[in-house]
C-alpha cells in the first residue's frame, strides 16, 4: 500500500519506488520485460520532472515541466492497464499503483490549472 503524503514530490518518488519494485517482481515471475521497462521509465519520469519543475526558471517553464509530468503519469496508467489486462493475477498488486497514478494525475492537473489561472496563462 502506498502511504499518502501531502508533498507531491514525496508521493511521486514513492510512486516510482513501488512501481520499480513491482516491475522487478513481474520480470522475475513472468519474464515480462517490454511493458515493465516502459512502465519504469514513465513512472520515474513523473518524479524527475516534478523535481525539475521545482527548479523552473519561470512560470512558463514550471507549467511546461508539469505538462511533462502529466503526460508521463498518464503513460504510466496506460502501461499499468496493459499489465493488468495481460497478467490478471497481478491486479491485486497493480491496482493500488494504478489508483495512486490516477490521484497523482489529478493533483498535477490541478496544480497546472491553478498556476495557469494565477498567471493569466494563455494558450499559444
Amino acid at each position: 500500500m502506498i502511504a499518502k503524503k501531502q508533498d507531491i514530490r514525496e508521493r511521486s518518488f514513492d510512486f516510482a519506488l513501488i512501481t520499480i519494485k513491482n516491475c522487478k517482481r513481474i520480470k522475475e515471475n513472468f519474464r515480462e520485460f517490454i511493458l515493465t521497462d516502459q512502465l519504469v521509465r514513465s513512472s520515474t519520469s513523473v518524479g524527475a520532472n516534478m523535481r525539475e519543475a521545482r527548479n523552473a526558471e519561470s512560470k512558463a517553464d514550471f507549467i511546461h515541466k508539469l505538462s511533462i509530468c502529466q503526460k508521463e503519469c498518464d503513460e504510466s496508467i496506460y502501461w499499468l492497464e496493459l499489465l493488468m489486462a495481460l497478467l490478471d493475477e497481478e491486479k491485486e498488486y497493480l491496482l493500488p499503483i494504478h489508483d495512486e497514478a490516477n490521484q497523482l494525475l489529478r493533483i498535477i492537473k490541478t496544480i497546472s490549472l491553478r498556476t495557469k489561472e494565477s498567471s493569466n496563462w494563455r494558450k499559444r
